[in-house]
């Protein structure tokens, strides 16, 4: 089982060298959670790699079509050493969104970013080589957006009541 550095301290930790590009810091299911701005995140990335969490679990997008902070990356950073977790996030309400490229951080970021640029439309400035990798090139539009409804909006034959909606 892994183990969080403690909300508090790596709020401390955080505004004490970035200051307001701090936006939140809290801890959400066993784990501590910082939001970054985005403008800031690659420089925080880099100043916690070089103070110890140097594996990068894993980076995704996520997007939220009905809030302020619509596109976002979500970085799962660990301290082997200590064997710490946590989670950064940042947003951008700009489409398409840009992110600041980890790839020269963590090489093992090209194929996440490349996943997040294929699935969602997101883009990595300064990435070597972005483009699809699981979808074909000629597709229109991004598949993980929630820009679609979840059910054809041409059947008749289905009741909501009955799904409990």
């Amino acid at each position: 089982m892994f183990q969080t550095i403690e909300a508090d301290e790596l709020e401390k930790m955080l505004k004490e060298h970035f200051g307001e590009k701090i936006i939140s810091v809290e801890k959400l299911n066993d784990v501590s959670v910082a939001e970054i701005s985005v403008d800031a995140i690659k420089n925080v990335i880099i100043w916690l790699k070089e103070n110890g969490f140097t594996f990068l679990t894993t980076c995704n997008g996520i997007h939220y079509p009905d809030s302020p902070k619509t596109f976002g990356m979500v970085y799962h950073l660990h301290d082997w050493k200590r064997n710490l977790r946590i989670r950064l996030k940042t947003f951008t309400h700009h489409d398409p969104p840009h992110f600041p490229t980890i790839t020269d951080v963590w090489p093992a970021a090209n194929w996440m970013e490349r996943e997040a640029y294929d699935f969602f439309g997101f883009h990595f400035d300064g990435h070597p080589h972005l483009k699809r990798i699981l979808n074909e090139d000629s597709m229109v539009g991004w598949p993980l957006r929630k820009e679609y409804p979840l059910e054809d909006q041409a059947r008749f034959d289905k009741d909501d009541k009955m799904f409990g909606r």
